[in-house]
């Protein structure tokens, strides 16, 4: 057979593929100019034209037109002409003599003829037929043969899967190198220790190339060849990488092609930028097209503005669309509301979907109600599923019921986690029981984590560790130099911690920074410390100002401050007003500790004596 070279390969492979949108805008008038070319070549007995012509009455949709000119240029044995024969036959309801014409021309050379035979062969689920035809297309560098030879392996788990998608992506096949940055991607996050199942290609992936840097080169190439999925895959990437301008358009892209992913998060970008109006319009976009997501930020939206009813009606439509959050967050929402039987109710729906804050969440409420047993099983439920808080919370119950073994490996758990208070749990449970290293270390990440309460232990253990220093030994040098005991008793007296504010003040009193001693102390009497009173007062008696020393002092002892009311107790004595001496006297004996229990009552004795004289 004399075989002419493939001239019009438009319909070879046209019904197994989604358009591109890559193809070129047509001049109809020189299309349409070409065409009566090629009809006068074609009547002439011109078979190129035959071809041709009959491949662009194909491509119209004029069958009838362009049967009689494909099967012309066919009987004159040009390949191309049988593909498309084939392609029309199929197209007509005639699958198999459209596979008959399809193996003439790909026996003789044509690569999309091998892929359109190959795809039939599938379709009918003869897999090595398949194989065989698949794999002469793709070996002859066509994409789709090769992307569809890739796609056929890999749904047998076949290892050669990867090369021929690489091989597609490499000559343009756009679903290919989506699927191929996927991989990829997958492979990425399980080489950085995350979890997930990689369900797709066996990539290869070029020496010294990190697989997340390949993969976004794949999705950006998809994606300019208008991949919509690939734009919202690349779009988050230059997002997480802060490049928001750039994320925004691909987003936008994507979108704009009916992705509703891409539309949520485009209008989670828009609310970030502060053009909330913008950004509701993406997620309505989004919400309509079924995405949960969007459908639930549009509930959050109305929440704020107080529409409670269009919030509800939002986060009914994601649950609707599949998304437990949406009955997570119409719980928050009836419960705010102090509609606990129906926040209840949402709790358990979203808790049973496998939602592990709402498992929490409903383990709280029913904790509030006095349900203990009802809630421990959705606290072990959460924290299972990796709720920290669940965690955190178990502690609480079972230190709660006197459990501490169970409720330490409950704080554990959490604080391996990062729950800044469980670790500062973590940490007083060890100091307890002698772990000073163990304790030092939890104790520094709840401090990190912003707890005053770690910061103010932590800085006590550093404190206790550091050697005695007798006063003639302290120079000027290491007065004004501060530990790490002290920044940590700064910290936590800056976060409003009454005890390190009290601890910071005599640190700086033992300075001679009287300025700075008086500021914490009464920041600490303020909050309603009765060290912090007491200290200002000596601070002030010290600086000559007893009476308003007297004032913080009565405080102190209001507080049940023992040594502040042996003070007041001085003080009246001194100025004669010995009945309100003994008075304060007697309250310095109740209050105690011992030693002052004992110069109280000698003092209430020696008063008592004066006034009976």
């Amino acid at each position: 057979m004399n075989v002419m070279g493939d001239k019009a390969t438009l319909f070879e492979t046209g019904r197994f593929v989604q358009p591109s949108g890559e193809e070129p805008t047509r001049d109809e008038a020189a299309e349409a100019a070409e065409e009566a070319r090629r009809r006068l070549q074609a009547e002439a007995g011109d078979v190129e034209s035959m071809s041709v012509l009959g491949a662009m009455l194909l491509r119209r949709g004029d069958l009838d037109g362009a049967e009689p000119q494909l099967r012309a240029a066919t009987a004159a044995g040009d390949r191309a002409a049988a593909n498309n024969l084939g392609v029309l036959l199929h197209q007509r309801g005639y699958p198999e003599e459209a596979a008959g014409w399809w193996r003439i021309a790909a026996v003789a050379g044509s690569a999309a003829a091998a892929h359109a035979l190959g795809r039939h062969h599938r379709e009918r689920g003869d897999e090595p037929a398949a194989e065989y035809w698949l794999r002469q297309s793709a070996e002859q560098g066509h994409a789709l043969g090769a992307y569809a030879l890739a796609d056929l392996l890999e749904h047998r788990g076949d290892a050669d899967a990867g090369q021929w998608m690489r091989a597609a992506a490499e000559r343009g096949h756009r679903e290919a190198a989506y699927r191929l940055a996927r991989a990829l991607d997958r492979r990425a996050a399980v080489s950085e220790g995350e979890t997930g199942s990689d369900n797709g290609v066996d990539t290869e992936t070029p020496a010294g190339a990190p697989d997340a840097e390949e993969a976004e080169q794949w999705y950006r190439q998809a994606a300019a060849r208008g991949h919509r999925r690939a734009a919202l895959h690349l779009g988050a990437i230059l997002e997480r990488r802060g490049e928001l301008k750039e994320a925004g358009r691909w987003y936008l892209t994507s979108a704009k092609d009916g992705e509703a992913r891409a539309a949520c998060a485009l209008g989670f970008l828009l609310r970030d930028a502060g053009d909330t109006e913008s950004a509701a319009v993406w997620w309505l976009r989004a919400a309509q097209d079924g995405d949960g997501n969007a459908a639930n930020a549009l509930g959050a939206l109305h929440a704020e503005r107080g529409e409670t009813q269009t919030a509800e009606r939002w986060y009914r439509a994601a649950m609707d669309a599949g998304d437990d959050n949406g009955a997570y967050n119409l719980a928050l929402l009836c419960a705010e509301q102090g509609r606990t039987a129906q926040a209840e109710q949402w709790y358990r729906r979203a808790a049973y979907a496998g939602h592990r804050e709402a498992a929490n969440a409903l383990a709280i409420l029913l904790l509030q109600v006095g349900d203990t047993s009802g809630a421990e099983p959705w606290f072990s439920k959460a924290a299972e599923a990796g709720s920290v808080d669940a965690a955190f919370n178990l502690g609480i119950l079972y230190a709660g019921r006197g459990e501490d073994r169970v409720a330490l490996r409950c704080y554990e758990q959490a604080a391996a986690a990062g729950h800044t208070e469980a670790a500062l749990q973590v940490g007083i449970a060890r100091l307890r029981e002698g772990d000073e290293a163990t304790a030092e270390r939890h104790l520094r990440c709840a401090a990190g984590g912003g707890s005053a309460e770690a910061a103010y232990r932590l800085a006590a253990v550093l404190d206790a560790r550091r050697p005695a220093v007798s006063e003639h030994e302290l120079g000027e040098s290491s007065l004004n130099v501060k530990t790490e005991c002290e920044e940590w008793y700064e910290r936590a007296a800056t976060q409003g911690h009454r005890r390190a504010q009290v601890r910071v003040g005599m640190l700086a009193a033992a300075r001679g920074d009287v300025v700075e001693a008086a500021r914490w102390y009464r920041a600490a009497a303020e909050a309603g410390s009765r060290n912090g009173a007491f200290n200002l007062g000596l601070l002030l008696a010290r600086e000559g100002s007893e009476p308003e020393a007297a004032v913080w002092w009565e405080r102190a002892a209001d507080a049940g401050h023992g040594r502040a009311a042996l003070r007041l107790a001085l003080v009246y004595a001194r100025r004669g007003e010995l009945a309100e001496g003994q008075l304060w006297a007697d309250r310095a004996v109740a209050l105690g500790p011992a030693e002052v229990t004992e110069r109280a009552g000698r003092l209430r004795d020696a008063l008592r004596e004066e006034l009976s004289a």
